[in-house]
């Protein structure tokens, strides 16, 4: 039988996801349950699509469309998402997900589409400059705590972590708890100028991975601190949307927080590699991974193009937003919690 391209329908979402799991090329990202996410949580339109021959699906393209009045329009795979493209087991049918993509964009005259690669740019696709990396290593763990510190983080992290469980006697917490994380993930990207996301999502998230997701939360004197959400797939573990408050820092909760990740992830579920996500060149948190040990890997997100349209630049490295950054720092929370959600449907 011929191969064909389907639109992702529910009782097609188990074997996608099977194909997914199955298929080393493919990511966390490129799992099902993120279609109702990002339409329930931001109200964009999803066009998951895959390829199938005598049944058996052989390539998966998650695609969504974000259109909002301030940051434009375009077809992305995946928003929200640091990976994406698609995944496919025969070059017929990567190249059949590709036409899919492009007659899609096409028709719903998008300027924009873009792929989320991780390891090179697809050929005829439109680069840029570096801007996006992830940080990835492998882990090795045995139980025991001093051992497998010195073996996975470096001595000035190692140092941070011990004085966070002797000096200010952290301990940490992990459950599903994201309207907890919620707050303190509000608080912590206020105080570096970026809307937060709405605490609707992180339900979302928590209710879309069931069995893949936990809330990592540290805790001073009984009182929540620091938070991460952290995801789980095969063999890794993905700490993605984290932050601290102002008293996190001065109790050394972020360098703890990340340990436990680590710790928990390896001895309670078998995780071998850490993936600490997507950093921005020149930012703080693309030091700190540096500092953790971790080696960046530049991230070839690559675009079609309408006649006249641009790659995206919707960024805080873009120098039209510094002065909207500066002050949103000094917004009260309350309001920047108001103002946040509305504006960060097209940051994804």
């Amino acid at each position: 039988m011929a191969l064909r391209i389907h639109s992702l329908e529910d009782r097609a979402a188990p074997a996608w996801d099977a194909f997914v799991q199955a298929t080393p090329a493919a990511t966390f990202f490129h799992l099902t349950p993120w279609a109702r996410v990002i339409r329930e949580a931001f109200g964009h339109r999803t066009y998951y699509a895959y390829a199938e021959r005598d049944g058996a699906i052989l390539g998966v393209l998650p695609l969504a469309r974000m259109r909002t009045r301030l940051f434009g329009d375009s077809l992305a795979s995946t928003p929200f998402c640091v990976y994406g493209g698609a995944v496919a087991v025969e070059e017929a049918a990567r190249l059949a997900l590709e036409a899919h993509a492009l007659d899609l964009q096409k028709k719903l005259r998008v300027p924009c589409l873009e792929y989320r690669r991780l390891d090179a740019a697809d050929a005829g696709w439109q680069g840029r400059s570096p801007l996006y990396f992830t940080f990835r290593k492998p882990i090795a763990l045995t139980g025991d705590d001093t051992k497998d510190m010195q073996k996975n983080i470096p001595r000035k992290q190692r140092a941070e972590v011990r004085k966070a469980i002797e000096r200010f006697k952290l301990t940490s917490v992990s459950d599903g708890d994201t309207d907890r994380l919620h707050r303190i993930y509000a608080e912590s990207v206020r105080n570096l100028g970026s809307p937060v996301f709405p605490r609707r999502y992180f339900r979302l998230l928590g209710q879309a991975f069931p069995g893949a997701h936990d809330v990592t939360t540290v805790l001073h004197e009984g009182n929540p601190v620091a938070a991460v959400l952290n995801f789980h797939f095969r063999d890794q573990v993905l700490p993605y949307y984290g932050g601290g408050t102002q008293a996190a820092r001065g109790l050394s909760a972020n360098d703890f927080m990340y340990w436990e990740v680590m710790r928990r992830a390896g001895n309670e579920r078998g995780a071998t590699l850490f993936d600490f996500g997507r950093s921005k060149a020149g930012t703080g948190a693309f030091a700190y991974k540096r500092n953790w040990g971790f080696t960046e890997e530049e991230l070839h997100y690559c675009y079609r193009l309408a006649p006249g349209a641009a790659v995206p630049e919707n960024n805080p490295n873009n120098p039209k937003y510094k002065l909207v950054i500066a002050a949103w720092k000094r917004l009260p929370l309350a309001v920047a919690n108001l103002l946040g959600p509305p504006l960060v449907r097209g940051l994804g």
